[in-house]
């Protein structure tokens, strides 16, 4: 059974939540990734609420290219987190290879302060 891209990731995506939940202590850092943006919430599964949020429709950074700009996106969302009072949150890349512009977010987000 062949699957496409959107499926795969889907299937991932369901796989990495069973063992990946946010919780107050410990919110939740969700990366969505489009062909032209990249996102970052910060989530608590518990109460299911947006804790924080950015993205690089808002942001600008030098060179302007996406793995620059998904890390100056990382360190927007640890600055929003914070300001919010959060230091620790668990990492939930969404079902996407942890390589390009969702490691660079990462990164931005761990020199921000958020430790994973």
């Amino acid at each position: 059974m062949a699957f496409d891209k959107a499926q795969r990731r889907k299937r991932i995506q369901r796989i990495i939540r069973t063992k990946v939940a946010g919780t107050s202590e410990r919110p939740r850092l969700s990366v969505f990734r489009s062909n032209t943006g990249i996102y970052a919430q910060i989530i608590d599964d518990t109460t299911g609420r947006t804790l924080a949020a950015a993205t690089s429709k808002k942001v600008t950074a030098e060179g302007g290219n996406g793995v620059a700009l998904a890390a100056a996106v990382g360190r927007q969302i640890a600055a929003v987190a914070q300001e919010k009072g959060i230091t620790k949150v668990v990492f939930d890349r969404s079902g996407y290879l942890y390589h390009g512009r969702v490691k660079s977010l990462a990164e931005g987000a761990r020199e921000g302060g958020l430790n994973f």
